[in-house]
């Protein structure tokens, strides 16, 4: 146990961390979301993770996404292990350079418990959701968080018993409502908190 760790079980307990590390979380997109959502887990304990993207970070991704000025060019799954090292360096991250597609997503995944759906189009939420909605695993998307003001419409749905939805549902990204950093983060932040809650009230 290295030292954040150590100083994380004064807040938590042995026994939580313990079951906090039990678990391999597996993120798909490494963006607004994806990036955010990782923070939050690393910094609450998790250790494992797989998380899959095949973009680059951009100057534009600076105002909402985990990443810095001088990492604009790299790609995302590689700055983001290096940034969640930076916090916890002893968590085992598979960083996955990759499209998701339907014919390689479960192989990405496959030893995953958790499941982040982090993409910012539609037809890859679907197809994520679509993947796991039946599955064992739990999953956690997003829906309805651009634009900005009204974060307290941003609410954690429980859609079935392993799937939860949070956003508000509502407001998409477009030339009216762009990404910004604070409604991208609360949710970002409130799927890290759908999971822990999920992982700590287990047994």
């Amino acid at each position: 146990m290295n030292n954040f760790e150590k100083a994380l079980v004064t807040y938590i307990g042995q026994e939580n961390l313990e079951k906090i590390q039990s678990v391999r979380i597996g993120i798909g997109g490494a963006g607004g979301l994806g990036s955010n959502c990782a923070f939050n887990l690393i910094r609450s304990g998790f250790k494992h993770f797989t998380i899959a993207d095949f973009d680059v970070v951009e100057y534009t991704n600076l105002n909402r996404q985990f990443f810095f000025y001088h990492q604009v060019g790299k790609p995302k799954v590689h700055v983001l292990k290096e940034n969640l090292l930076a916090i916890n360096p002893d968590a085992k991250i598979e960083a996955v350079q990759v499209k998701l597609e339907e014919e390689n997503l479960s192989g990405i995944f496959e030893d995953c418990d958790i499941i982040v759906e982090a993409f910012d189009k539609a037809v890859y939420k679907k197809m994520i959701v679509e993947s796991y909605l039946k599955s064992e695993k739990l999953l956690v998307s997003a829906s309805g968080l651009a634009g900005w003001g009204n974060s307290d419409a941003i609410k954690v749905h429980k859609v079935k018993e392993r799937f939860y939805i949070v956003g508000d549902l509502v407001s998409e990204v477009g030339d009216s409502l762009p990404p910004i950093s604070p409604r991208v983060n609360i949710t970002a932040a409130k799927q890290a908190d759908v999971i822990l809650e999920y992982v700590l009230g287990k047994g």
